[in-house]
């Protein structure tokens, strides 16, 4: 959207939230094209509608179209995003963010509605780590006027990513993947092409089942450094696990012994896979405690696991796992 230019995507997973940001981006005049994994967007004729409440409230990343209208148009309207019910997941740091550049934030009839005569460089401090809010920020910024400062910043490979897309189309960012992030703002943005990068909490998952079935199993087209943190407490597990450039191989292992998880913001354990490596530590000798940091109310499973036969107590933030159960 923030381009002047068609935008290719490729590498693009078939998932319903394509869709959904397809619809939404056609909805207010842009032009899209799929072919295969591969999407073109054609922003020119985009104007800066209202986005109706039904398909925003299909998913959580809608949010994301706010950063990018205001930083387009300087004004937005979006109906409050909807997404997982994984308890309170509150936008304060986006629009704590959005009103430090200069915009206008209301509450009207369930939307939100951003305003801004224009957008200067400011200097952000997220109170909390947020990619969300990083992310949204860091769309808003780079057409506003002068440098921004986001401080406290998410570090996850997905805010790389976005800056590599943003910087393909001219954007001057500096510091992603780290907590500070430097932008310089700029006028206009070139179309471009750009390869998104593989998905690390679907292969994570995948390693996580490889492990269950206690099977060799090959996955390939991942990016072994952003699952260090699962590698190493598989690997403390007595899970083998084998990896080269763009391939991760699991081996058979003997005996999985549990281990005590406490789920953290990147470059800590995910929070994305704290339900599948809960159904590994069931599987797993001995007594694990597995903490969730991130989500308080993400334990919805262990009731299901339970009726499978699990034996796992959940107290506030952590489950604690009794494991070796079939």
């Amino acid at each position: 959207m923030l381009a002047d230019s068609p935008v290719r995507i490729d590498n693009l997973p078939n998932i319903s939230d394509v869709e959904v940001l397809s619809d939404l981006l056609t909805h207010i005049g842009g032009h899209v094209t799929q072919k295969g994994d591969e999407i073109t967007i054609d922003p020119r004729g985009i104007k800066p509608m209202p986005l109706p409440n039904g398909r925003v409230k299909q998913m959580r990343a809608s949010y994301y179209m706010m950063g990018a209208m205001l930083g387009k148009f300087k004004k937005a309207a979006i109906g409050l995003p909807g997404g997982c019910n994984l308890g309170p997941r509150p936008i304060d740091q986006h629009i704590k963010g959005f009103e430090a550049l200069g915009a206008v934030v209301t509450n009207e009839q369930g939307s939100i509605y951003l305003r801004a005569k224009e957008l200067v460089g400011a200097r952000i401090y997220l109170d909390v780590v947020s990619v969300g809010a990083t992310i949204n920020i860091m769309l808003a910024a780079v057409k506003a006027k002068g440098k921004t400062i986001i401080e406290n910043a998410a570090k996850e490979p997905e805010i790389i990513d976005v800056a590599t897309l943003l910087s393909s189309m001219g954007a001057d960012i500096k510091g992603a993947g780290t907590d500070v992030i430097r932008i310089e703002g700029k006028e206009q943005l070139k179309g471009c092409g750009h390869s998104i990068i593989p998905d690390r909490i679907e292969a994570g998952t995948y390693i996580i089942a490889a492990a269950c079935m206690g099977t060799d199993v090959k996955i390939k087209n991942v990016i072994p450094d952003h699952l260090e943190s699962l590698i190493a407490k598989l690997d403390e597990m007595g899970v083998n696990v084998q990896s080269d450039d763009d391939v991760i191989i699991v081996e058979r292992s003997k005996q999985i012994t549990g281990a005590d998880i406490k789920t953290l913001v990147h470059p800590g354990f995910p929070t994305d896979l704290q339900q599948p490596v809960t159904s590994l530590l069931v599987k797993a000798k001995g007594t694990s405690i597995i903490t969730d940091t991130i989500y308080n109310a993400r334990f919805k499973h262990i009731d299901e696991l339970r009726r499978m036969g699990a034996d796992i107590k959940v107290e506030g933030r952590s489950a604690m796992i009794n494991g070796g159960k079939r």
